[in-house]
């Protein structure tokens, strides 16, 4: 499966199953929280997905905290289409639309650190983004036990 025959585009209300299905499996394995689907209809403008031959194959979403500050969340590609560079494509179209938007740092939490970092995000300590916490981290299972490594990029 050739990457050029992937296009990444912005997600469409048809396409709120299928990222469903997709970030349910990375739920399923404690990689991030389960979105239902009426929650990723709700935020659907959001979200980009890596579309190959029609089938949605991955998603990744954003979200702002301030006008210079983003995050990259809800990065995921179906099992056998992983390794294959689908996620770099859906983190670089992220990347490119929150530079248009004016965007100087971009926040991903992670547990594929390696992966980030080959993209340019270097680790930094989770309280250097109060905003995050504040809006999220307070609403997670995981609060008192975060396993997530923080990276941030400048754009």
């Amino acid at each position: 499966m050739p990457v050029t025959d992937t296009c990444v585009r912005n997600a469409r209300l048809a396409d709120a199953s299928a990222i469903s299905r997709i970030t349910e499996g990375y739920a399923g394995e404690g990689i991030m929280l389960k979105r239902p689907v009426e929650n990723i209809i709700e935020h659907i403008r959001d979200f980009f997905v890596a579309d190959y031959k029609g089938q949605v194959i991955g998603c990744c979403a954003i979200a702002f905290y301030t006008v210079k500050l983003a995050e990259i969340r809800s990065l995921a590609v179906l099992e056998e289409f992983r390794s294959k560079g689908i996620g770099r494509l859906l983190v670089e179209k992220a990347e490119a639309v929150l530079s248009e938007e004016g965007v100087k740092e971009v926040l991903v939490l992670t547990l594929n650190p390696g992966f980030f970092k080959r993209m340019g995000y270097k680790e930094i300590e989770k309280e250097y983004f109060p905003q995050k916490i504040w809006r999220d981290c307070t609403n997670c299972p995981k609060l008192m036990a975060c396993d997530e490594i923080a990276m941030v990029k400048m754009l």
